[in-house]
């Protein structure tokens, strides 16, 4: 099932989540509908409070963004793999690297999208699917989509990087989409 996406506003995208246990109700079928949430819209990524559940679960698919590098972003990051996964309590153990931009844009926050610094490298901690113990080193694009959806289980949004210039820059488009004067191809949660 298609789940409405939370946008911008609502205080939910602003909520460091908590974790969850194997007994959390439903949680097959909310991963399913995540899936389904993030494909119909184009995503590479989801988290949980962007469907209004404020736990510490996100997916990510970076399989389109690397099947559609152009030859001058396969040069840039040649040792790119897709991944496609679960990330269930996660936690951040580094991030490294020179940090590097990259326009980035967000189901929550449509219509808008800016170049982010961010880390090159990151390790993190997590449970799969099955609820086994993962940890992890990720790079690039893959490195990037994490870090943005991680980001949204700890209350921080990709808008919060960048300069007060830039946010003033866009404040019109933010109040527009709290206020719900946004149209996407896809539902969402306005915050009354």
């Amino acid at each position: 099932m298609i789940l409405p996406v939370v946008a911008y506003g609502h205080p939910v995208l602003r909520k460091v989540c908590d974790d969850i246990t194997p007994e959390y109700p439903g949680l097959e079928k909310l991963l399913a509908d995540m899936w389904d949430t993030v494909y119909n819209s184009n995503g590479v990524g989801l988290a949980a409070p962007q469907i209004n559940k404020p736990i510490r679960l996100f997916i990510v698919d970076t399989e389109q963004i690397v099947e559609d590098f152009e030859d001058e972003d396969r040069a840039k990051y040649p040792n790119e793999k897709p991944i496609k996964q679960v990330f269930i309590n996660a936690h951040m153990v580094d991030e490294w690297g020179d940090k590097w931009a990259y326009n980035e844009g967000c189901l929550s926050i449509p219509k808008v999208r800016e170049d982010i610094q961010r880390h090159k490298l990151l390790r993190i901690k997590y449970l799969d699917e099955n609820f086994v113990e993962q940890e992890g080193e990720f790079h690039g694009i893959t490195a990037r989509v994490i870090q943005h959806e991680y980001d949204h289980i700890e209350g921080k949004l990709f808008i919060d990087y960048l300069p007060l210039l830039k946010k003033r820059l866009i404040k019109k488009k933010l109040d527009d989409i709290s206020n719900g004067k946004v149209k996407v191809d896809y539902r969402m949660i306005f915050h009354k």
